[in-house]
């Protein structure tokens, strides 16, 4: 079921995910559009007794059927639906079609196979129209909170014209009206509000208040679409030490991407927020990365060289490779988790200043990563109480017990 919201969330674009199912790319571009980027509720179908309605899911079954001029009986059997369900669907699409290009009344017959002057005649029938005509003969609206309870509307509205994220709306409702249920909604409504028109009342226009500023929502993409490092340690097992920042030698790293998929490798010490860039002129791959990764943390004291965590991504798949030659445990955030690297993310957004977002990054040499590395190691940093990470990490190399002589 659900084909194309299926592409669409394995990261393949409203066209690109059209053509895969066989429907042409306006049709998915205007598929995502109508649904204002939000995916579909999709209702499993029960087992037995009766059939609920046709959802959404299955007009769209239906209509790329149509277009693909399947057989109703093939329709009905992927659908597990009784043939004349799918057939009264699809008359009622070409009927009320019809009737719209015909005001007088006039209504073309046609199915699949017929032919009128030689050349097969082609069923108009649209999924996102058939679906509004159903909920249309339903007559059972439900207004949303934010559609019935004007108050409510005008301050969330008020609210996201000040910037506030729908989940910094939910939660400062509830600490300002803790008693009130009728000034209390989820961020999830209010998102709906803004992208599903005609379900919650909020402007469309709003969306520009939101920190992305789309205008249709991106889709959740699956949590496996990028494969899964083999024996990668998740951050839950990594040593506690880690987290407070009390000792030295626990690092951060990532990417920062620039234009064409050029890349420059950051690494963290979460104590300290001393930086190392990591030079990636041709490429990014898991060969590349583990070599500079060994190259920059193979140069540091043994005291400096803990552990390592990274995200999930495919360039660090030789983390084994990496821990064997730098002695270093190396950990993997969950998913979609990037305050698990605080600190790296904060680096991140600095080192922008030097390397602005669509930037070709392999055009820079490697001397001048370290020259921009010296200049972030050497700004004071108001958690070290204006101190440099430079200075920290001095600091704690002088702190350190000198190792005892084996002679």
């Amino acid at each position: 079921m659900q084909p194309f919201w299926n592409r669409v969330a394995e990261g393949r674009s409203p066209a690109q995910a059209a053509l895969d199912i066989g429907v042409a790319e306006h049709t998915g571009q205007r598929w995502f559009g109508d649904a204002g980027g939000v995916k579909p509720a999709y209702a499993e179908p029960k087992s037995d007794g009766p059939r609920p309605r046709l959802t959404l899911a299955d007009r769209i079954e239906i209509e790329i059927g149509v277009r693909t001029d399947e057989s109703i009986h093939s329709i009905a059997n992927r659908l597990r639906r009784a043939p004349s369900t799918i057939k009264r669907e699809i008359d009622n699409g070409i009927e009320q079609q019809t009737s719209q290009d015909h005001p007088s009344g006039y209504r073309r017959k046609q199915c699949f196979g017929a032919r009128q002057s030689g050349r097969t005649a082609r069923v108009a029938y649209s999924a996102i129209a058939a679906q509004r005509r159903s909920e249309l003969r339903a007559r059972r609206p439900k207004p949303t909170k934010l559609a019935t309870h004007d108050r409510l509307r005008e301050v969330v509205q008020d609210r996201l014209q000040g910037k506030y994220s729908p989940e910094q709306i939910q939660g400062w409702l509830r600490l300002e009206f803790p008693d009130d249920q009728d000034m209390q909604v989820s961020d999830e409504t209010i998102y709906k509000a803004i992208y599903l028109q005609g379900r919650g009342g909020l402007r469309r226009e709003l969306h520009a208040c939101l920190r992305t500023g789309r205008a249709l929502r991106k889709p959740a993409r699956s949590s496996d679409t990028r494969g899964r490092i083999p024996n990668m340690i998740n951050i839950a097992d990594r040593p506690p030490e880690a987290d407070d920042r009390a000792i030295a030698g626990h690092w951060e790293g990532d990417l920062i991407i620039g234009a064409d998929s050029t890349a420059i490798g950051t690494v963290v010490e979460r104590r300290s927020g001393f930086v190392l860039l990591l030079h990636l002129p041709d490429n990014h791959t898991a060969a590349t990365v583990a070599d500079q990764v060994i190259l920059k943390m193979s140069a540091l004291p043994r005291i400096l060289r803990r552990t390592l965590t990274w995200d999930q991504g495919k360039e660090m798949s030789n983390h084994a490779q990496i821990a064997s030659a730098t002695e270093l445990g190396i950990y993997f955030c969950d998913p979609h988790s990037p305050w698990q690297r605080g600190t790296n993310e904060n680096t991140n957004g600095l080192l922008r200043q030097y390397f602005p977002k669509g930037t070709d990054l392999s055009v820079f040499p490697a001397d001048y990563l370290d020259y921009v590395a010296t200049q972030l190691n050497n700004r004071p940093r108001k958690r070290h109480e204006f101190k440099t990470p430079a200075q920290i990490l001095d600091q704690i190399l002088s702190e350190t017990p000198p190792v005892a002589s084996t002679a």
